[in-house]
C-alpha cells in the first residue's frame, strides 16, 4: 500500500489489563496541557468502575477505560453551528478552537459525554487521539505510558497492523451500538 492511502485509526481496549493505575489519565494531561485536578469535567480520558467479580477471597475489581470515541458518524460534528467540529482527513474528529462559540450542542449531542468546556482554553475540548502526536508517527501518550498496555492504537485500513490482527482474533464490542456513531474504539471481550 501507498503512503497516501487513507488511513482509519482505531484504538483496541483490553479492559481485563486495566488496574486503574490513572498513568493514562496523568500522560494525556501533562502532554495536552491540562490541569492535574481531580475535576471529571475536565478529563480527556477516564476510567470506570465496573464492580467487582468473583467469590470471596477470589476477587477482581473490573475498570474500563474510556475516552472521546471517534465516531465515523458523529453527532457532535452533524450539530456544530460553525463546523469548530469537523472530521480531519484522516476521519479523526477534531476541534477548532478559533471557530468554537461554546455553544455546547456537541456537548449535548454527545452520547458517551466526552466533551467539555476547557477551563484553560475557555472552548470546547475533548480527547484528540493525540494527533500532533500521531503525525509524526508516534503513539497517543495514553497508549505510551500504560505499563500494561491495555491500549493499542493503529490503523485498522493496515491489515498487518496490530489493531487489524487483535479484532480478527478476538471477539470485541463497541460502546452504545444502537447510537449508529460507528465509534473507533473496541473493547475486547
Amino acid at each position: 500500500m501507498t503512503e497516501n492511502r487513507k488511513k482509519r485509526w482505531v484504538m483496541v481496549i483490553d479492559s481485563r489489563k486495566c488496574f486503574d493505575c490513572k498513568a493514562c489519565d496523568v500522560a494525556c494531561k501533562r502532554e495536552n496541557g491540562i490541569e492535574a485536578k481531580g475535576n471529571r469535567d475536565v478529563y480527556r480520558n477516564w476510567i470506570t468502575s465496573r464492580g467487582i467479580e468473583g467469590t470471596f477471597p477470589n476477587l477482581k475489581q473490573r475498570f474500563e477505560p474510556s475516552q472521546c470515541q471517534q465516531c465515523a458518524n458523529p453527532p457532535c460534528v452533524r450539530v456544530c453551528p460553525t463546523r469548530a467540529s469537523h472530521l480531519d482527513r484522516d476521519g479523526l474528529v477534531q476541534i477548532d478552537g478559533r471557530r468554537c462559540i461554546v455553544c455546547g450542542v456537541c456537548i449535548l449531542s454527545c452520547p458517551y459525554d466526552a466533551r467539555f468546556k476547557s477551563p484553560q482554553t475557555k472552548v470546547i475540548d475533548k480527547c484528540t487521539f493525540c494527533n500532533h502526536r500521531i503525525a509524526v508517527g508516534k503513539q497517543p501518550a495514553c497508549v505510551d505510558t500504560c505499563p500494561t498496555k491495555v491500549r493499542v492504537f493503529g490503523d485498522l485500513n493496515d491489515p498487518e497492523s496490530e489493531v487489524s490482527r487483535l479484532l480478527a482474533r478476538h471477539h470485541y464490542f463497541v460502546l452504545k451500538p444502537k447510537s449508529g456513531t460507528q465509534p473507533s474504539l473496541f473493547y475486547l471481550s
